[in-house]
């Protein structure tokens, strides 16, 4: 039965591996938390006179290199000047040069979000009229080609080290302390760590081609790793080395001098191993949630904990549960049934605190129901939802196995039969009572060592001399080869039976495979999780659909409106705060020189309105030296302020800034520019 278990179970770890690799290198480029939400110039607009700079909004705060945004006339050349720079809020700008000439501009950014992952696309615009442009926007990706995919897999390779490491300590430490002198399960867990610790290795070699040119010749370019070294990725990655540093430290302990303790030492020593474990591991899981989505967007400083507790939890069930499938396959220590009975608990507790974890999650990354079928985020989660439901009911069979596993245990134990006692003499010859084959083998042992007896009588009986003596010793080495020959026979007889034993029994082959089942499982639900990471959240997806499609309506509208010479202009603002997300509109009526009617519109990303304490409003010419002119329009109902007579002294380009205060201390600034008179 065990000789026909082993290929089929090679053949399904290859099937599963190769499922994950699918989803890993079917994922794409990274498509990240922050997204582009409106811009100035819009993209496709057509304007008559060339802007003095170009800016972008994102729906959260973005990391900006020197190349980070970049506008290239029709021929590919970059007319840009200076450094990218922070406009107010999530809008950021460059210069472009004075006086460009009619044309198509094509304006390319890469920028990395504040969860880590870049953000690359690009957008045209003309001045005066459209025109042919040798510049191609179609592979302006991020995260894609070699690269991204090599970051990806290791992404993958450090979860499952992670998994590996935390789970598998924790099965020794809590369910199973006898495993701590288990070759295979020691071999087990190193494995994790040094899987966590290369993969570490690689994600910090790769980061910097990864949010950059993406060229695998960058890889090791050290101006590049030390700019990573500044960011906060980098210094999670860091962090996570310098733990497993201290993960290594705990490793040694419990597979080096926990095992060899007495009982009164072992339990204070696991005390001390279980406070140091938890600390080095909530520390490692930590790594990743200081620096990826759960560092930003809607209650920060509630979802990072909440994700540290996700990623135990998930480590403390899927990692327990592949230590528990080396020790049903690979130990030649038997597991007894309390320790199987006490993972069943562990992970059960474990499942609840993942389900917890996991709703918080969903609701403050999808934020409505709609977005779980109409995101990719949201579809990718109801994947993992179908995968976990899957993972359960394999478990709730692998709980009735470890039931029945318990009551053979106990009637095995009552009535042992006693041709399995096995005593083996010093000398390596067996014992063993009740058994012909072991009769046998006994038999055997004895006449060898009758027959030693009667070579040494020979060699002892005749004339001593030199040679006899010789002839002696060689005889009692023949004899002591013969018995160490013997001993690890009976050793490996020993040993099949037991397997033999154990393989026969039912319920313990029925567990393995229920084990086997939900570890194939959870090699894939790994691979959607890790894909699930790199994916914009649905909540910032739907935020930025609704603010291109605000964007959009608004300059429709300012077309329509061109004629009566009234100007609307939409700003996406974020002041970071609670609540703190939204456009505000203004419009200037009639736009022109003298009196004008004011009107400030302030909108949630799904487009309902709400109050904020205070709007402010200031008026620039820049090209006159004119301004600020300060405006404070009257609070007239739910989301709109009103500001009338509202006098503008001259025609021209004037720069209309809103400052939006969302609470006591956060609030910003955004603007944009219309031409009035």
């Amino acid at each position: 039965m065990t000789q026909t278990i082993a290929p089929r179970v090679r053949t399904l770890v290859l099937l599963l591996l190769a499922t994950a690799g699918l989803l890993l290198t079917t994922a794409g480029p990274a498509s990240a938390h922050a997204a582009l939400t409106g811009s100035d110039p819009q993209q496709g607009v057509v304007v008559d006179k060339a802007p003095d700079q170009v800016s972008l909004t994102f729906s959260e705060q973005v990391a900006l290199s020197n190349d980070s945004l970049r506008v290239l006339d029709p021929k590919g050349k970059a007319v840009q000047q200076g450094k990218p720079f922070q406009v107010g809020g999530t809008t950021y700008g460059v210069k472009v040069h004075s006086g460009l000439p009619d044309g198509t501009y094509t304006v390319t950014y890469q920028v990395v979000s504040a969860d880590s992952h870049p953000v690359a696309g690009a957008f045209t615009f003309s001045v005066g009229a459209p025109s042919v442009t040798s510049v191609s926007v179609s592979g302006e990706t991020a995260g894609g080609g070699v690269v991204g995919w090599l970051y990806g897999f290791g992404r993958y390779l450090s979860y499952a080290g992670f998994i590996v490491l935390v789970g598998g300590g924790a099965f020794v430490l809590a369910c199973w302390q006898r495993g701590a002198g288990v070759r295979p399960m020691q071999r087990f867990v190193v494995g994790g760590w040094l899987t966590l610790t290369s993969a570490t290795l690689l994600l910090l070699l790769l980061r910097g081609s990864y949010t950059g040119s993406g060229k695998v010749a960058d890889i090791f370019d050290l101006d590049l790793l030390g700019n990573v070294l500044q960011t906060k990725a980098g210094a999670a990655l860091v962090s996570r080395l310098l733990l497993l540093a201290a993960a290594a430290l705990f490793i040694s302990v419990l597979f080096g001098a926990y095992d060899k303790r007495e009982a009164e030492e072992k339990r204070d020593l696991t005390f001390g191993l279980s406070i140091g474990g938890t600390v080095v591991a909530a520390g490692l899981a930590a790594s990743w949630a200081m620096a990826e989505h759960a560092s930003v967007g809607l209650q920060s400083g509630i979802a990072m904990p909440v994700d540290v507790l996700h990623l135990l939890a998930v480590a403390t069930w899927l990692g327990g549960l592949s230590a528990l499938l080396v020790a049903l396959y690979r130990s030649q220590t038997p597991i007894e049934s309390a320790a199987v009975r006490r993972f069943s608990q562990v992970a059960f507790g474990s499942v609840v605190a993942l389900v917890a974890t996991g709703v918080y999650q969903s609701w403050r990354q999808l934020g409505s129901w709609s977005a779980f079928t109409g995101t990719r985020y949201g579809q990718l989660l109801l994947v993992k939802i179908g995968l976990v439901a899957l993972l359960v009911g394999i478990a709730y069979i692998s709980r009735r196995w470890t039931a029945q596993l318990a009551d053979t245990v106990v009637r095995q134990g009552k009535r042992a039969p006693q041709k399995e006692r096995v005593a083996a003499n010093a000398s390596g010859s067996a014992k063993v009572s009740k058994s012909p084959k072991s009769a046998k083998e006994a038999g055997g042992a004895e006449e060898s060592g009758a027959a030693k007896k009667a070579g040494g009588g020979k060699q002892t009986g005749g004339r001593k001399n030199a040679g006899g003596a010789k002839g002696d010793g060689g005889a009692k080495g023949d004899g002591s080869k013969r018995a160490a020959q013997l001993a690890r026979q009976q050793a490996a007889m020993d040993t099949a039976r037991q397997k033999r034993t154990r393989d026969a029994d039912p319920h313990r082959f029925g567990l393995r495979r229920s084990v086997l089942a939900e570890a194939g499982v959870a090699v894939v639900l790994l691979a959607v999780t890790t894909v699930l990471t790199q994916t914009e959240p649905g909540r910032t997806e739907e935020e930025a659909k609704a603010a291109k499609a605000a964007a959009s309506s608004s300059s429709s509208s300012s077309s329509a409106q061109a004629g009566s010479g009234a100007v609307t202009l939409d700003m996406s603002f974020d002041t970071g705060g609670t609540d703190g997300k939204g456009v505000v509109t203004v419009d200037v009526d009639p736009a022109r020189v003298g009196g004008n009617e004011m009107h400030v519109y302030v909108q949630r990303p799904n487009g309902r309105a709400f109050d904020i304490p205070e709007v402010k409003v200031a008026l620039t010419l820049e090209a006159k030296k004119i301004g600020p002119l300060a405006i404070t329009p009257d609070h007239i109902t739910t989301g709109h302020w009103s500001a009338s007579n509202v006098q503008i002294p001259m025609a021209g380009d004037w720069k209309i800034a809103v400052t939006v205060r969302t609470s006591d201390i956060d609030q910003t600034t955004v603007s944009k520019n219309a031409q009035i008179g």
